[in-house]
Order: structure tokens, then sequence, then C-alpha cells
């Protein structure tokens, strides 16, 4: 029934969907991890033009990479894919692993990744068991438990391997994602057209809306920074943060906890001229709310002396600089443009 749905109302152009080779589906699969297909669609386009290959990938500097990914969030995803691409080029020859256990052991890939790439790019049996395919197995069986509980994921997975065929392995794949996405969508799903309304448990017992269950909220904590938005003429000073953490690598304001404000200008040398506090901006991240206090001062110095754990440049525009900026810097050097 999925397949025959498939045929009719699948998705069959989109980009990775040309080309099918296991690097191109990697790097769909790892954007799409948090992240819809329209919003995706564009950056993929950018990101292959620019890296046709894992070689290429795998050559470009990180600086580079995360330029690219800017505007996706979740930076680890382009900062594990870098890594990915060096093993995968120097270790495999440039040649992706043709099994999920070894998909699983490079940085990023996780079970239903390493079963989208066997099963899109070379047509072999494997098992997926992303967002879109939890909600479907949900309903169609009335299962309203969080999927992120252990024991319900492991329900989940048996079920997917159940109805994994042993045919037309790309396209079952395909299929049940789409499926999910564009029918058995979160919010208002189009039940009435649906081929499985006469075997979904969730339609019958009127419990749609409650399949799957949602996980648990919790009040998200509230963290505070203070940004020092150190303006020359029409240039922005930014700061390259640490390869891992929050942001890492990436290139933001200079960053300090509120209270050390004075002991970072002096760190600058900025400690004696004149500064605005501007009201504060909130970004909010999965796991907490960062409330950045930005702190302007204008400055004719651009000497600013760099130290070996601290890289500091002057930006302009991010377009030019060719570097990661997350969204946070990027709207409020938008905002408060020197």
């Amino acid at each position: 029934k999925l397949l025959i749905w498939f045929d009719a109302s699948g998705r069959k152009d989109l980009p990775w969907q040309k080309n099918k080779t296991a690097y191109r589906v990697w790097i769909s699969e790892i954007m799409l991890q948090q992240t819809q297909v329209k919003t995706a669609l564009p950056f993929f386009e950018r990101f292959t033009d620019r890296f046709d290959t894992v070689g290429d990938l795998a050559k470009a500097p990180l600086d580079e990479v995360l330029n690219l990914w800017s505007g996706l969030g979740y930076y680890a995803r382009a900062r594990n894919l870098h890594k990915t691409a060096k093993i995968v080029t120097k270790k495999y020859g440039g040649s992706f692993p043709t099994n999920t256990a070894e998909l699983e052991s490079l940085p990023g890939i996780g079970r239903s990744t390493a079963g989208a790439i066997i099963a899109l790019s070379r047509g072999e049996k494997a098992t997926i068991l992303d967002g879109n395919v939890k909600r479907v197995l949900s309903r169609l069986f009335g299962l309203t438990a969080w999927p992120g509980l252990k024991k319900q994921e492991s329900a989940l997975w048996e079920l997917a391997q159940k109805f994994t065929p042993n045919s037309r392995i790309s396209d079952y794949t395909q299929a049940i994602m789409d499926f999910g996405a564009t029918l058995c969508t979160r919010a208002r799903p189009n039940c009435l057209d649906c081929p499985f309304q006469n075997d979904c448990i969730a339609f019958s017992q009127g419990i749609v809306e409650k399949c799957p269950g949602s996980k648990p909220k919790k009040k998200l904590p509230v963290k505070q920074k203070s940004m020092i938005m150190i303006c020359c003429s029409k240039e922005f000073l930014l700061e390259k943060r640490a390869p891992d953490g929050l942001w890492g690598g990436l290139w933001t304001f200079p960053e300090c906890d509120p209270e050390n404000l004075q002991t970072k200008l002096t760190e600058l040398r900025l400690n004696k001229k004149p500064y605005e506090i501007l009201p504060i901006y909130r970004h909010t991240f999965s796991h907490f709310h960062l409330d950045i206090t930005p702190v302007k001062i204008k400055t004719e110095d651009t000497q600013i002396e760099n130290k070996a754990d601290t890289i500091y440049r002057w930006v302009a525009d991010k377009s030019l600089a060719k570097i990661g900026i997350p969204r946070a810097t990027e709207n409020l050097m938008e905002k408060y443009l020197a």
C-alpha cells in the first residue's frame, strides 16, 4: 500500500534523489535532522555545488564549511560532517563504508542515518527510524507513548524492521519518510486520503493527535551573557570560538559573564572607552534560553591583539567574510549595524 501511494504521490525530484551517491544521501540526511526539507533545499544545493565530493569537503577549511552551514543551526552537525569527510577520505579512500556498523562509527552518523545511507544509495536492506517513521508507526499501531523513551524506541525499531521489505528498498525508505512528511503530518494529517485509514488504530480510536506522545515539557533554564559589539567604521570585531561546545568554531562577538564585563574590556584594552548597554536579546536553543546583553563600543583603533588561544578579526559583511557566524550574532550585527 505504501509503495502504491509513493508511486502516485511520493517525492521523486528532490536534489539528493538525483545521482544518489552515499555522499549526497549522507549530506541530505544530516541536513534534514531537525530541519524541514524546504529549509534544507537551498543549503544542500550550495553545499554540494561547492563540495562536489567527500574529498572536496575533507580538504576545505572548517571556516568555509561553517559559513555554508550558517543559518541551519545545530552546528555540531557541520563539524561532524567535516570530521567524517576526513576519515572517509583517509581511512576508506573516499568511499563510504557499505555496512551500517562501520557507518555508525563515524562522527554524527547514528543508526537511522546509517540505514538511510545504505538503503537510499545502495538499495540494500537497511532500516530507518527518523521522526516521520516514528509518527507513522505510532499512529498505525495506536502508540501514545513518547518515542524518546527507551522501551518505546525499541518497540518502534522492531516494527520498522518488520515492515522493511526485501525489494524496492530505496523506494520504500523514501516512501515512508515522504508519507510522514506530506500526508501523516504532525499537525493536521490528511486522514481522509490515507491508504491506511482502515488499518490505522489511532484513526479508528480517534486518538490520532495523541500518537505519538509528546516529550514531557520542562521549563527551559535561562543563561545570561554580555556580548561586546566593538565597532570601527562599519565593521564589527568578532572572536573565533573554541572548536567544540556552543557555537564551536564559529565567529561571535567577544563574550563574558555580565559580572566580568570590566575584566573583559580591560583584556581588550577598551576599559577607558565609553560604552552603551543595549536591550537584552533572547536567543533560544533546544535546551535553554540565552539572554544576551549587547554592549556597544566605538573605537578608531583596529589593532586588537591575538593571543595563543584567541583569534579576532574585523567583519563588515558575513557574505564577504566567508566564515561561520551563528544566527544570533548575525541578527545583532544587522540590528545594530555600525
